[in-house]
Protein backbone atom coordinates (compact mmCIF):
# COMPACT_ATOMS: atom_id res chain seq x y z
CA UNK A 1 0.00 0.00 0.00
CA UNK A 2 1.04 3.42 -0.41
CA UNK A 3 0.44 7.07 -0.11
CA UNK A 4 0.95 8.78 -3.96
CA UNK A 5 1.51 12.36 -4.88
CA UNK A 6 1.57 14.23 -7.99
CA UNK A 7 5.22 16.28 -7.83
CA UNK A 8 4.62 18.98 -10.79
CA UNK A 9 7.54 20.41 -12.36
CA UNK A 10 8.25 22.91 -14.82
CA UNK A 11 11.64 23.50 -16.96
CA UNK A 12 13.47 20.55 -15.21
CA UNK A 13 12.39 21.88 -11.65
CA UNK A 14 10.30 20.95 -8.84
CA UNK A 15 7.68 23.62 -8.19
CA UNK A 16 7.62 24.38 -3.95
CA UNK A 17 4.20 22.73 -3.83
CA UNK A 18 5.81 19.11 -4.85
CA UNK A 19 8.32 19.75 -2.00
CA UNK A 20 5.16 20.44 0.43
CA UNK A 21 2.69 17.54 -0.76
CA UNK A 22 5.88 14.97 0.27
CA UNK A 23 6.42 16.33 3.87
CA UNK A 24 2.22 16.27 3.90
CA UNK A 25 2.60 12.80 2.55
CA UNK A 26 5.48 11.29 4.41
CA UNK A 27 3.23 12.54 8.17
CA UNK A 28 0.60 10.22 6.62
CA UNK A 29 2.22 7.26 5.03
CA UNK A 30 3.42 7.37 8.70
CA UNK A 31 0.63 7.06 10.40
CA UNK A 32 -0.82 4.34 7.88
CA UNK A 33 2.18 2.49 7.57
CA UNK A 34 2.96 3.07 4.18
CA UNK A 35 5.80 3.94 1.68
CA UNK A 36 5.30 7.65 -0.50
CA UNK A 37 5.37 6.95 -3.98
CA UNK A 38 5.64 10.63 -6.24
CA UNK A 39 4.67 10.24 -9.93
CA UNK A 40 6.80 12.85 -11.74
CA UNK A 41 6.03 14.17 -15.48
CA UNK A 42 9.33 15.19 -16.81
CA UNK A 43 13.20 15.49 -16.44
CA UNK A 44 13.27 17.04 -12.99
CA UNK A 45 15.57 15.19 -10.83
CA UNK A 46 13.80 12.33 -9.06
CA UNK A 47 16.57 12.31 -6.13
CA UNK A 48 15.31 15.71 -4.66
CA UNK A 49 12.24 14.22 -3.59
CA UNK A 50 14.00 11.95 -1.35
CA UNK A 51 14.71 15.00 1.45
CA UNK A 52 11.20 15.20 2.07
CA UNK A 53 11.10 11.76 2.84
CA UNK A 54 9.81 9.93 -0.68
CA UNK A 55 10.31 6.42 -0.53
CA UNK A 56 10.03 5.79 -4.46
CA UNK A 57 9.81 8.11 -7.92
CA UNK A 58 7.48 6.93 -11.04
CA UNK A 59 9.30 8.68 -13.65
CA UNK A 60 6.92 9.19 -16.25
CA UNK A 61 8.40 9.20 -19.38
CA UNK A 62 7.44 9.20 -23.67
CA UNK A 63 7.11 11.31 -26.65
CA UNK A 64 5.12 14.57 -25.58
CA UNK A 65 5.39 13.57 -21.44
CA UNK A 66 6.38 17.27 -21.28
CA UNK A 67 3.29 19.17 -22.46
CA UNK A 68 0.48 18.97 -19.79
CA UNK A 69 -2.52 16.81 -21.45
CA UNK A 70 -5.47 16.66 -18.36
CA UNK A 71 -6.95 13.13 -19.75
CA UNK A 72 -3.57 11.33 -20.64
CA UNK A 73 -1.85 12.82 -17.46
CA UNK A 74 -4.86 11.40 -15.22
CA UNK A 75 -4.48 7.82 -17.39
CA UNK A 76 -1.41 7.64 -16.31
CA UNK A 77 -1.63 8.42 -12.78
CA UNK A 78 -4.83 6.48 -12.77
CA UNK A 79 -2.54 3.37 -13.41
CA UNK A 80 0.69 3.79 -11.49
CA UNK A 81 -2.18 4.13 -8.82
CA UNK A 82 -3.46 0.93 -9.33
CA UNK A 83 -0.07 -0.71 -9.56
CA UNK A 84 1.51 0.79 -6.32
CA UNK A 85 -1.80 0.09 -4.67
CA UNK A 86 -2.34 3.51 -3.54
CA UNK A 87 -5.03 4.22 -0.30
CA UNK A 88 -4.53 8.13 -0.58
CA UNK A 89 -3.82 10.30 -3.48
CA UNK A 90 -2.32 13.74 -3.29
CA UNK A 91 -2.42 16.69 -5.78
CA UNK A 92 -1.75 20.20 -5.13
CA UNK A 93 -4.12 22.59 -5.25
CA UNK A 94 -3.17 24.47 -8.99
CA UNK A 95 -4.20 25.08 -12.29
CA UNK A 96 -3.00 21.99 -13.60
CA UNK A 97 -3.59 19.63 -10.57
CA UNK A 98 -7.44 20.68 -10.27
CA UNK A 99 -7.90 19.53 -13.83
CA UNK A 100 -6.37 15.95 -12.81
CA UNK A 101 -7.85 15.71 -9.77
CA UNK A 102 -11.31 14.80 -10.77
CA UNK A 103 -10.11 12.98 -13.68
CA UNK A 104 -8.15 11.04 -11.30
CA UNK A 105 -10.91 10.45 -9.07
CA UNK A 106 -13.23 8.65 -11.53
CA UNK A 107 -10.35 6.62 -12.76
CA UNK A 108 -9.50 4.84 -8.85
CA UNK A 109 -13.64 5.35 -7.72
CA UNK A 110 -12.46 6.92 -5.29
CA UNK A 111 -14.07 9.76 -2.55
CA UNK A 112 -12.45 13.57 -3.59
CA UNK A 113 -12.12 16.07 -1.18
CA UNK A 114 -10.19 19.60 -2.46
CA UNK A 115 -8.75 22.18 -0.46
CA UNK A 116 -7.45 20.19 2.40
CA UNK A 117 -5.77 22.34 5.16
CA UNK A 118 -4.65 19.60 7.77
CA UNK A 119 -3.72 15.82 8.68
CA UNK A 120 -6.45 13.52 8.67
CA UNK A 121 -8.40 14.34 12.10
CA UNK A 122 -9.25 10.58 11.77
CA UNK A 123 -8.33 7.71 9.80
CA UNK A 124 -10.53 5.37 10.72
CA UNK A 125 -13.05 6.44 9.40
CA UNK A 126 -10.97 8.81 7.03
CA UNK A 127 -11.75 12.21 8.23
CA UNK A 128 -10.01 15.42 6.72
CA UNK A 129 -10.06 19.20 7.27
CA UNK A 130 -10.92 21.62 4.32
CA UNK A 131 -11.54 25.35 3.39
CA UNK A 132 -15.08 26.06 2.13
CA UNK A 133 -17.17 28.80 1.22
CA UNK A 134 -14.38 31.10 -0.38
CA UNK A 135 -12.41 29.83 2.68
CA UNK A 136 -14.68 31.35 4.59
CA UNK A 137 -15.43 28.50 7.02
CA UNK A 138 -14.16 24.69 7.23
CA UNK A 139 -15.72 22.10 6.79
CA UNK A 140 -14.63 18.26 7.56
CA UNK A 141 -14.94 15.77 5.27
CA UNK A 142 -15.71 12.02 5.93
CA UNK A 143 -14.33 9.65 3.16
CA UNK A 144 -15.75 6.18 2.86
CA UNK A 145 -14.50 5.04 -0.33
CA UNK A 146 -10.98 2.17 -0.48
CA UNK A 147 -9.17 5.26 -2.47
CA UNK A 148 -9.20 8.80 -1.37
CA UNK A 149 -8.30 11.44 -3.62
CA UNK A 150 -7.31 15.01 -1.40
CA UNK A 151 -5.73 17.96 -3.12
CA UNK A 152 -3.83 19.83 -0.58
CA UNK A 153 -4.33 23.80 -0.34
CA UNK A 154 -0.98 24.92 -0.56
CA UNK A 155 0.78 26.57 2.02
CA UNK A 156 -1.29 24.85 4.64
CA UNK A 157 1.25 22.53 5.98
CA UNK A 158 4.60 23.48 4.91
CA UNK A 159 7.50 22.05 4.05
CA UNK A 160 9.36 19.24 6.40
CA UNK A 161 12.59 17.18 5.77
CA UNK A 162 12.44 14.00 6.04
CA UNK A 163 15.60 12.31 4.35
CA UNK A 164 15.37 9.31 2.26
CA UNK A 165 17.35 7.17 -0.53
CA UNK A 166 14.02 7.09 -3.08
CA UNK A 167 14.36 4.41 -5.80
CA UNK A 168 13.30 5.41 -9.35
CA UNK A 169 11.20 3.60 -11.37
CA UNK A 170 10.47 4.61 -15.56
CA UNK A 171 6.73 4.38 -16.47
CA UNK A 172 6.04 4.50 -20.39
CA UNK A 173 3.53 7.54 -21.15
CA UNK A 174 1.40 6.71 -24.09
CA UNK A 175 0.55 10.40 -24.97
CA UNK A 176 -2.94 10.70 -26.17
CA UNK A 177 -4.26 14.49 -27.34
CA UNK A 178 -8.08 13.55 -26.68
CA UNK A 179 -8.99 15.88 -28.96
CA UNK A 180 -7.25 18.79 -28.04
CA UNK A 181 -4.04 20.56 -29.54
CA UNK A 182 -1.68 23.23 -28.33
CA UNK A 183 -0.70 25.63 -30.73
CA UNK A 184 1.73 27.56 -28.41
CA UNK A 185 2.14 27.66 -24.82
CA UNK A 186 3.74 31.20 -23.45
CA UNK A 187 5.29 31.44 -19.40
CA UNK A 188 7.04 34.29 -17.69
CA UNK A 189 10.36 34.24 -16.85
CA UNK A 190 13.22 35.97 -14.68
CA UNK A 191 10.70 36.86 -12.39
CA UNK A 192 8.95 34.86 -8.80
CA UNK A 193 5.97 33.44 -10.01
CA UNK A 194 2.36 34.33 -8.34
CA UNK A 195 1.96 30.13 -7.50
CA UNK A 196 5.08 29.96 -5.94
CA UNK A 197 5.97 33.47 -4.24
CA UNK A 198 5.59 33.44 0.01
CA UNK A 199 5.06 36.99 -0.67
CA UNK A 200 2.60 39.04 -3.18
CA UNK A 201 2.45 42.70 -4.02
CA UNK A 202 -0.81 43.59 -5.85
CA UNK A 203 -1.92 46.92 -6.98
CA UNK A 204 -5.18 48.43 -8.42
CA UNK A 205 -7.22 50.96 -9.89
CA UNK A 206 -5.26 53.28 -6.65
CA UNK A 207 -2.12 53.11 -9.00
CA UNK A 208 -4.07 55.66 -11.78
CA UNK A 209 -2.39 54.05 -14.59
CA UNK A 210 0.37 51.37 -15.99
CA UNK A 211 2.98 54.47 -15.63
CA UNK A 212 3.24 54.11 -11.99
CA UNK A 213 3.82 50.13 -11.75
CA UNK A 214 7.80 50.84 -11.22
CA UNK A 215 6.97 51.16 -7.53
CA UNK A 216 4.92 47.98 -7.41
CA UNK A 217 7.96 45.95 -8.96
CA UNK A 218 10.09 48.37 -7.24
CA UNK A 219 8.51 46.63 -3.87
CA UNK A 220 8.47 43.28 -5.14
CA UNK A 221 12.26 43.18 -6.10
CA UNK A 222 13.24 44.49 -2.72
CA UNK A 223 10.84 41.43 -0.62
CA UNK A 224 11.85 39.12 -3.19
CA UNK A 225 8.12 38.88 -4.00
CA UNK A 226 5.29 38.50 -7.17
CA UNK A 227 3.93 41.06 -8.74
CA UNK A 228 0.37 41.08 -9.32
CA UNK A 229 -3.05 43.32 -9.71
CA UNK A 230 -7.35 43.61 -9.48
CA UNK A 231 -9.33 42.41 -12.47
CA UNK A 232 -10.02 45.76 -13.23
CA UNK A 233 -6.57 46.65 -13.91
CA UNK A 234 -6.24 43.42 -16.08
CA UNK A 235 -9.38 44.69 -17.79
CA UNK A 236 -8.31 47.97 -18.49
CA UNK A 237 -4.54 46.45 -19.95
CA UNK A 238 -2.59 48.02 -17.47
CA UNK A 239 -0.87 44.29 -16.67
CA UNK A 240 -1.17 41.11 -18.29
CA UNK A 241 -4.27 38.73 -17.31
CA UNK A 242 -1.96 36.45 -15.87
CA UNK A 243 -1.09 38.27 -13.10
CA UNK A 244 -4.98 39.18 -12.35
CA UNK A 245 -5.65 37.30 -8.46
CA UNK A 246 -8.62 36.59 -6.75
CA UNK A 247 -11.30 34.61 -7.14
CA UNK A 248 -12.76 34.84 -11.03
CA UNK A 249 -8.29 35.02 -11.43
CA UNK A 250 -5.43 33.17 -9.96
CA UNK A 251 -6.21 32.38 -6.06
CA UNK A 252 -3.57 33.24 -3.78
CA UNK A 253 -2.48 31.41 -0.30
CA UNK A 254 0.87 33.36 0.16
CA UNK A 255 2.67 33.99 3.77
CA UNK A 256 2.13 37.72 3.11
CA UNK A 257 -0.39 40.01 0.71
CA UNK A 258 0.12 43.50 0.20
CA UNK A 259 -2.82 45.07 -1.55
CA UNK A 260 -1.99 48.71 -2.76
CA UNK A 261 -5.08 50.82 -3.77
CA UNK A 262 -7.21 47.92 -3.93
CA UNK A 263 -10.46 48.52 -2.37
CA UNK A 264 -11.43 44.96 -1.90
CA UNK A 265 -14.43 43.70 -3.87
CA UNK A 266 -15.77 40.50 -2.91
CA UNK A 267 -14.41 37.97 -5.26
CA UNK A 268 -11.00 39.50 -4.80
CA UNK A 269 -10.87 38.90 -1.10
CA UNK A 270 -12.24 35.56 -1.57
CA UNK A 271 -9.59 34.70 -3.79
CA UNK A 272 -6.52 35.85 -1.62
CA UNK A 273 -8.77 35.01 1.85
CA UNK A 274 -6.14 31.62 2.46
CA UNK A 275 -2.94 34.27 2.36
CA UNK A 276 -1.85 34.15 6.01
CA UNK A 277 -1.56 37.98 6.59
CA UNK A 278 -2.96 40.37 4.68
CA UNK A 279 -1.39 44.39 4.79
CA UNK A 280 -3.83 47.01 3.00
CA UNK A 281 -2.41 50.06 1.97
CA UNK A 282 -5.63 52.63 0.76
CA UNK A 283 -6.33 56.54 0.91
CA UNK A 284 -10.17 55.10 1.66
CA UNK A 285 -10.35 54.38 5.47
CA UNK A 286 -13.57 52.52 4.25
CA UNK A 287 -12.36 50.37 1.88
CA UNK A 288 -13.80 46.89 1.90
CA UNK A 289 -10.26 45.42 2.23
CA UNK A 290 -9.87 47.35 5.94
CA UNK A 291 -12.26 44.69 7.30
CA UNK A 292 -10.66 41.69 6.34
CA UNK A 293 -6.89 42.91 6.88
CA UNK A 294 -4.34 42.16 9.38
CA UNK A 295 -2.45 45.46 9.06
CA UNK A 296 -3.80 48.62 7.38
CA UNK A 297 -2.20 51.98 6.18
CA UNK A 298 -4.63 54.98 5.22
CA UNK A 299 -2.81 56.95 3.02
CA UNK A 300 -1.88 58.11 -0.08
CA UNK A 301 0.20 55.24 -2.09
CA UNK A 302 2.81 57.52 -3.62
CA UNK A 303 3.86 58.64 -0.75
CA UNK A 304 3.45 55.75 1.81
CA UNK A 305 5.22 53.06 -0.55
CA UNK A 306 8.47 54.87 -1.75
CA UNK A 307 8.97 55.03 2.26
CA UNK A 308 8.21 51.74 2.57
CA UNK A 309 10.63 50.64 -0.07
CA UNK A 310 13.58 52.93 1.63
CA UNK A 311 13.09 51.33 4.93
CA UNK A 312 13.14 48.32 3.39
CA UNK A 313 16.35 48.72 1.90
CA UNK A 314 17.90 50.16 5.04
CA UNK A 315 16.80 47.42 6.94
CA UNK A 316 18.55 45.13 4.60
CA UNK A 317 21.61 46.47 4.41
CA UNK A 318 22.08 47.10 8.17
CA UNK A 319 20.97 43.10 8.25
CA UNK A 320 23.03 41.76 5.61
Amino acid sequence: MSVLIYAESAKGKFKKTSFELASYAKKLASSLNEQVVAVVFGEANPTELGTYGVDKVVQVQGEGVGVFQAKSYAQALVEVAKKESASVIILPTTTDAQYLAGLVAVGVSGGFVSNVVEQPASLNPFQVKRTSFSNKAFATVEVSSEVKVLTLSKNSFGIIESPSSPTVESFAFASDNQGVKIVSSESASGKVTIADAEIVVSGGRGLKGPENWGMIEDLAQVLGAATACSKPVSDMGWRPHGEHVGQTGKPVACNLYIAIGISGAIQHIAGINSSKVKLVINTDPEAPFFKVADYGIVGDAFEVVPQFIEKLKAFKAQNS
